[in-house]
């Protein structure tokens, strides 16, 4: 099973510098997309298929804001919409597909770099989501959760880590809250499993030449459920184009999806 999953920063954007002919061929079983920023009136206008997929989206009410999506080589046996709050919900952030007994998610965690009151926002989201990850234990399920979480765990996963201790993303608080899934708890870091000591970026500023110089944040994560752990065999990020100030993070595991729905 190879997942793909990628922060468009606008799928119109992203499409206009050729993302959805590179993931055609890229051979994925799942693809899955944040910060679409596109309604479904919008999307009707052009053409946003990728050949051999149905493309499943979750939209923010808000225009041109926020917003995942699963592109899918068959349909799921079901979707879950959201985590069941209201403010969350609203912006597009969460869509779930079942497949028997696995789960892939498209997650983008809002970010807190815009000032206090985004940040509370985000806090209130973590919480919410311990919440939903603790129910996803209980139920015996495989999942792998994707996308953006806008934060990065350990110094190790962003550049200027003592510049950045204050700061949205790696602040004390967020990183403990990655530390209680991925340790107390033992939610599968599938990156850093496979490459514990690579300091390996997925998001880039676009102010100045972070791209170029490589001064980035891995903040774009596949987690695996403990009953996946050993699962996945390899992992790269996508660097030999720009779609997007994010990279793709490709991951293949030893598993593979049952067949579902038609």
């Amino acid at each position: 099973m190879r997942i793909i999953s990628l922060n468009l920063n606008g799928l119109r954007s992203a499409a206009r510098k050729g993302v959805l002919p590179w993931l055609a061929a890229q051979g994925a079983d799942v693809i899955a997309l944040q910060e679409t920023r596109l309604q479904e009136p919008e999307r009707q206008k052009e053409d946003f298929s990728i050949p051999g997929y149905t493309g499943f989206f979750f939209d923010a009410q808000a225009k041109g804001y926020s917003g995942v999506a699963l592109y899918l080589p068959r349909r799921p046996d079901r979707f879950v919409a959201g985590i069941g709050q209201a403010e969350f919900d609203a912006e597009g952030r969460w869509l779930q597909a079942d497949f028997g007994d696995f789960s892939v998610v498209s997650l983008y965690l809002p970010s807190g770099s815009s000032g206090e009151h985004r940040q509370a926002a985000k806090f209130r989201a973590m919480d919410w989501l311990s919440e939903r990850f603790a129910a996803l234990e209980r139920d015996g399920r495989r999942y792998v959760v994707c996308g953006d979480w806008n934060i990065a765990h350990r110094p190790i996963d962003l550049k200027n880590w003592r510049g950045n201790q204050k700061n949205s993303g790696f602040l004390p608080e967020e990183r403990a809250w990655m530390e209680e899934l991925l340790v107390g708890r033992r939610w599968v870091d599938t990156h850093r499993q496979l490459k514990p000591d690579a300091a390996e970026y997925t998001w880039w500023s676009n102010r100045g030449q972070a791209w170029a110089n490589d001064v980035g944040w891995r903040i774009d994560y596949q987690i695996a459920s403990p009953n996946l752990v050993g699962a996945a065999r390899d992992v790269r990020v996508h660097r030999a184009d720009r779609f997007s100030d994010h990279a793709p993070l490709i991951v293949d595991y030893d598993y593979r999806i049952s067949q579902g729905s038609n």
